[in-house]
């Protein structure tokens, strides 16, 4: 996945990335598993550069896993009806 400048832009990126995954026959737990590693290592390791993006890691960075766990799901969910 390219890293975004806009919120709009991740969204859409994440859109694509989930219809494939989707496409490929993965069920919702396993997408949502991979958008809480893929959240960790943004978390972790790259410099958030929307406002909302600073927002999504502080989310993140005061969350256990489960309400990373489900900061993931509602993503997924949100680019799937987008």
């Amino acid at each position: 996945m390219g890293y975004t400048d806009t919120f709009d832009q991740f969204k859409q990126e994440l859109a694509q990335r989930v219809s494939a995954a989707q496409a490929m026959g993965m069920s919702q737990g396993a997408i949502v598993e991979q958008a809480s590693r893929i959240g960790d290592w943004l978390a972790r390791e790259v410099a958030p550069r929307s406002p909302e993006q600073h927002l999504l890691k502080k989310m993140w960075e005061v969350s256990n896993e489960a309400e990373q766990r489900a900061l993931a799901s509602s993503l997924t969910k949100l680019v799937a009806r987008s």
